[in-house]
């Protein structure tokens, strides 16, 4: 828990939900929602107070080997009415997969004037929550009594690291990736 904070005012809201979905056809989605909103309005009447600066979308539809099928974006509340044009560049993500490397060949694609800050930003977390969602599939192809862990995901993380009791305990124990058995 943090500690208590001094006396203070919020100024900015950012919401982030995200969520992943199996659909009917057997592909999983992932579905990313931005807010940004002030608690106060701009004397030049940009925004209102209480209302989004930022209402943007993020839909990543994804095989089951985590590459890319389809992405779409969209944008309801922008400050800009030149933000909106820049979403159907997102279907540039199409073909690539999630994994190591996914982050920077997605800003090769989507960095700078091609893309948008705050889509951007919901790739590192969108890639998370492929993963997330994954972990159904991965456990239930996972032999019974078997420890699974997604290799792609050694040296990711201090949990992940290669030389760490999760990693040991998978190897030494016989267990098998799911992905590659």
């Amino acid at each position: 828990m943090l500690p208590k904070p001094c006396p203070r005012k919020m100024l900015h809201l950012r919401d982030i939900q995200l969520r992943g979905y199996e659909r009917e056809d057997g592909l999983i989605e992932v579905e990313a929602h931005i807010t940004d909103v002030k608690t106060y309005s701009a004397s030049s009447g940009a925004f209102e107070a209480g209302t989004p600066v930022h209402d943007m979308w993020l839909r990543v539809t994804l095989d089951r080997d985590m590459v890319i099928r389809d992405c779409a974006a969209a944008m309801d509340a922008t400050p800009y009415d030149a933000c909106a044009l820049v979403a159907p560049n997102y279907q540039k993500l199409r073909g690539l997969k999630i994994g190591k490397g996914f982050i920077k060949a997605a800003m090769q694609l989507l960095g700078g004037g091609e893309g948008c800050t705050h889509l951007r930003e919901l790739l590192q977390p969108v890639a998370t929550v492929a993963f997330q969602t994954m972990t159904i599939f991965q456990q239930l192809a996972a032999p019974k009594g078997k420890k699974w862990i997604n290799t792609e995901l050694i040296d990711s993380c201090y949990a992940y690291r290669e030389d760490g009791a999760l990693v040991r305990d998978f190897r030494t124990q016989g267990a098998e990736d799911p992905e590659t058995s």
